[in-house]
């Protein structure tokens, strides 16, 4: 089922440490009438995906462009979560079925199609390039997800930072190259860029960890967040300047900000947790 509706847009300052200064500005992102909007992927277009929490609990994902907000479910689901968009609009990302294990979906011109590592406990879709080349995560034993993969030209590439108790893989640009997390033996977790088949840690400068999720785009401009030594989750940007720090306004944010999908304008869409821990979408426009 779909549901069109208008996006409010009402403007407020970020606050971004660290790089150059610029006029800086972010538009919230609420899905009408849920408790709970997570942004997490945005094209050149500026269409976004994401998922919302509606009040009895019910999770979906959405599609939000000139139009509005539309409804992303994949039939018969009982749980439909979007994690990215590439160029076209297509969509990826996961769903849960009946009685059964999450397993990916890509969404394009309106049809599904089911994604899903052979083999896997479960398999979820995170990140799309204008080549149609996927990127995510999958389980080969219940637990958290363990490996990342490639799924190119309809074949699956396992992908697993060397040394790695466990990595995923989380988005890809148009020049192949990849971001994902990965967790050390001693339990500390940092992002990762693979690039031309040579792995590169993304580790925030004293930082207690770094990401779960983030993004990158067409010009290698990464974001993501990470674990500050005050206990807060702050977000990120690296580029050729280096690391900026991304945190929301005191007044709106208490400790929680998390940019996950940047596009190639440099654009970039996530969410921050309020004061009873509900997630709220925001947009910047750089």
């Amino acid at each position: 089922m779909k549901a069109r509706v208008s996006v409010a847009i009402a403007a407020v300052v970020l606050i971004l440490t660290g790089a150059p200064a610029g006029s800086q500005t972010i538009t919230p992102i609420e899905f009408p009438g849920a408790a709970q909007t997570r942004p997490s992927g945005i094209n050149p277009s500026g269409e976004i995906t994401g998922n919302y929490v509606n009040p009895d609990g019910s999770i979906h994902g959405f599609l939000l462009d000139r139009n509005g907000f539309t409804s992303i479910d994949v039939p018969g689901a009982i749980q439909t979560n979007a994690s990215g968009i590439n160029p076209q609009g297509d969509i990826v990302g996961f769903y849960i079925p009946p009685g059964g294990r999450g397993r990916g979906f890509l969404w394009s011109r309106g049809t599904f199609y089911d994604i899903f590592f052979p083999g896997a406990f479960l398999t979820s879709a995170l990140g799309i390039n204008a080549q149609g080349d996927i990127v995510g995560q999958y389980n080969d034993a219940a637990g958290p997800p363990r490996h990342g993969f490639l799924l190119r030209n309809n074949s699956f590439v396992a992908i697993d930072f060397p040394g790695a108790v466990r990595s995923v893989t989380v988005d890809i640009n148009e020049r192949g190259d990849i971001v994902g997390t990965y967790v050390d033996a001693g339990g500390k977790s940092y992002m990762y860029l693979l690039s031309s088949g040579v792995f590169t840690t993304i580790d925030f400068p004293g930082a207690l960890g770094t990401s779960p999720a983030g993004g990158i785009n067409a010009k290698g401009e990464i974001v993501g967040s990470y674990l500050g030594t005050d206990l807060k989750t702050h977000g990120f940007l690296l580029n050729a300047s280096g690391f900026s720090t991304i945190d929301l306004p005191e007044t709106i944010v208490t400790d929680f900000t998390r940019p996950i999908g940047i596009n190639a304008q440099g654009d970039i869409v996530g969410f921050y947790r309020d004061l009873a821990n509900l997630a709220h979408g925001f947009l910047i426009r750089r």
